[in-house]
């Protein structure tokens, strides 16, 4: 069934001028273009070098506020570009809620490039992920649906077996049981990018990996969660090449490739169930099923 949010609040670019020359004047005559009105955020691209991001409902109203806390000092230091906000910008009279501006990159869309290229984001990808699973503070931001113990998503991801838009259900589901019976992840609770899927990496112009956005799931716990990458970005070539490049950081538990491709199936069915009215996002889901069903792999 179709599931695209209705937006809580209306947001057009009179609307994000008059934000930005209250609170950030010194941009607030460049050229500004409505480019995504997603799931959550509103995205203008202001000028050629930066994006303003707006929540367009409650529940992203959090999220957003994460990001402005957290990202800047976790992605300082970082291999790989990212969307941290690089202004923050407060609630108002004109907008109830915090906003973004963010760096704005030129590169391709990885949802968008046949998965074979995507063997040339495997490196930077890695690198990326072994410097920002890092361990997070007591406070870091709760998610109930990333970074949790795998069976938690059980009910949910039963549901979206038993709707008739997920092929292959009942083999999907000996999977899906599969990893939620392995062992919880045995370390510390890791930052998490939490929705680490094509739509949200930017190709580098000539390959390679420009920037990572999007980090509205931020969280922490089991680095399964954003492993799924290796599933939902990536060919069996790639994948190979994915897993060799991030080196042994994760070898101490030899189930935490179980639970990533348990990870995949939740997000996967997420993605068929949800996204029939987003074809990008359909196709992503089915491909990203098609990868799990077909890898030649023992991973749990």
């Amino acid at each position: 069934m179709a599931n695209h949010p209705a937006a809580e609040i209306q947001v057009d670019a009179d609307l994000v001028r008059q934000l930005l020359r209250q609170q950030q004047p010194a941009v607030a005559d460049q050229p500004l273009q409505l480019v995504a009105n997603g799931w959550d955020n509103y995205i203008f691209r202001l000028g050629s070098d930066y994006a303003v991001r707006l929540p367009r409902r409650q529940v992203a109203v959090q999220l957003a506020a994460n990001e402005q806390q957290w990202l800047p000092g976790l992605t300082a230091d970082l291999p790989i570009a990212t969307s941290a906000p690089i202004f923050a910008g407060s609630p108002s009279e004109a907008f109830p809620w915090p906003w973004s501006i963010t760096l704005w990159f030129d590169g391709a869309e990885v949802s968008l490039q046949p998965r074979d290229q995507n063997v040339a984001l495997a490196a930077p990808l890695a690198g990326f992920l072994n410097a920002f699973h890092r361990p997070a503070p007591p406070d870091y931001p709760r998610n109930p649906v990333r970074g949790v113990p795998l069976a938690t998503r059980n009910d949910a991801v039963l549901d979206r077996l038993a709707s008739g838009m997920v092929p292959h259900a009942a083999r999907v589901r000996e999977l899906w049981e599969a990893g939620i019976t392995l062992p919880p992840w045995p370390g510390p609770n890791l930052w998490l990018h939490g929705d680490l899927h094509p739509a949200n990496l930017v190709g580098a112009p000539g390959g390679g990996l420009q920037a990572v956005i999007d980090f509205g799931d931020l969280t922490a716990g089991d680095p399964a969660t954003d492993l799924a990458a290796a599933w939902l970005v990536f060919d069996q070539h790639g994948r190979s090449a994915f897993r060799a490049a991030l080196g042994n950081q994760y070898d101490a538990d030899p189930h935490v490739w179980g639970r990533a491709q348990g990870w995949a199936v939740c997000m996967a069915s997420a993605l068929l169930a949800n996204s029939d009215d987003h074809p990008g996002m359909y196709l992503m889901g089915s491909e990203t099923l098609m990868e799990i069903l077909t890898d030649v792999r023992d991973w749990v």
